[in-house]
């Protein structure tokens, strides 16, 4: 039977990371790559949003990724396996730069003034052109981790064969509360420089623990059994991180270190993931035709949506040509309209919908 709790998952975690690039965009806490504050307020309150959701909701996708991988390979061969993920994953995000992403890239540079400072200083067209690709990139880390990680299953399960997966389903309560200190210690480990969100062996753990661990049943029935309480603890210590951050550190930088390689921060990551796959099996796990519509078009949702939350703060936002509530509202507004309504263009147009989406044919 298809476990409908971790589609649900997927879509509603990709709608918060659509209203968290808004409030991300027009942040007044420093966070680089948006446009910052547009409101006249002396603290934007609203901003705790991103606080409240930045440590687990990418987290929990790669757990989901996990999972999935372990449904798949239960029907498929490795080859396959490596197949799929190569043409859904790492063909957008290579190919797909050059096809279609270099238009995020353009819209980020301008936000930042880059464009200009390069024409400014002479560079090549050509050169530009390459940058763009570069920087339009922007949300599609998910998926280039997503693939390195799913190459590197494929070696562990040739070398573990079956064992590992044997073990994890006989996981105990309590060294499922344990995993959080290898998470921790991942934290510290991996990371690249200047490009924070490359975290190399952070998110690595956690999709290897949806893969190892929380595909099998057996443990889903002690998360489903101990949910409420589960859900309990991801909730306060989401709300204790925003606290202590947004409130007594007065706006401290959530997405870099040294926030992002604390153990509160770890924890957050880890016991909100929990939180919501337990709270979902236990009371998400349905379907109808809302969820399968949001399920089937969350994947466009997520590439698409932060182009045109950026298209709209570069327009009417940058020069104040609207006023800030307004400003959000169209972002918002944007974000849904370029995720579904590209999707459903560039899903329908051959070569582009392999090249940008990783679609080997026309969907039904």
């Amino acid at each position: 039977m298809r476990k409908y709790y971790l589609d649900n998952v997927r879509w509603i975690t990709v709608v918060i990371v659509v209203l968290y690039h808004v409030f991300y965009m027009y942040n007044a806490e420093g966070v680089l790559g948006g446009v910052g504050q547009i409101t006249h307020l002396s603290t934007q309150y609203y901003d705790i949003f991103q606080y409240l959701v930045y440590p687990w909701f990418m987290p929990v996708l790669f757990i989901v990724a996990g999972i999935s991988s372990r449904l798949y390979l239960d029907r498929h061969t490795n080859k396959e396996f490596v197949k799929s993920r190569t043409t859904k994953l790492l063909v957008p995000s290579t190919i797909g730069l050059f096809v279609f992403q270099f238009i995020q890239g353009y819209v980020s540079m301008r936000l930042s003034d880059g464009a200009s400072e390069l024409v400014a200083n002479g560079v090549p067209k050509f050169v530009i052109f390459l940058i763009m690709v570069a920087t339009g990139s922007g949300v599609l880390w998910f998926v280039h981790l997503l693939w390195i990680y799913s190459v590197i299953l494929v070696l562990v399960r040739k070398i573990e064969k079956g064992m590992l997966l044997e073990v994890g389903s006989k996981t105990p309560l309590l060294l499922i509360a344990l995993f959080f200190f290898p998470i921790w210690g991942a934290a510290q480990i991996l990371n690249t420089p200047v490009v924070s969100v490359y975290r190399f062996g952070f998110y690595f753990v956690f999709f290897m623990l949806g893969y190892y661990v929380f595909s099998n049943e057996e443990v889903m029935d002690k998360l489903k059994k101990y949910a409420i309480a589960i859900i309990v603890i991801g909730v306060a210590l989401s709300i204790t991180f925003a606290v202590l951050n947004f409130i007594i550190r007065d706006g401290a930088n959530f997405a870099d270190k040294p926030v992002n390689r604390g153990p509160l921060y770890a924890a957050c990551a880890y016991f909100g993931s929990l939180a919501m796959l337990a709270g979902m099996a236990r009371f998400g796990d349905f379907s109808n035709d809302l969820t399968e519509w949001m399920s089937s078009h969350s994947f466009g949702l997520y590439v698409f949506h932060y182009l045109g939350i950026s298209t709209v703060a570069l327009v009417f936002a940058q020069n104040a040509i609207l006023p800030a509530p307004l400003c959000y509202l169209l972002s918002l507004i944007a974000g849904f309209l370029f995720g579904y309504g590209l999707y459903a263009i560039i899903s329908r147009i051959p070569f582009f919908r392999w090249a940008v989406l990783g679609i080997s044919k026309k969907k039904a």
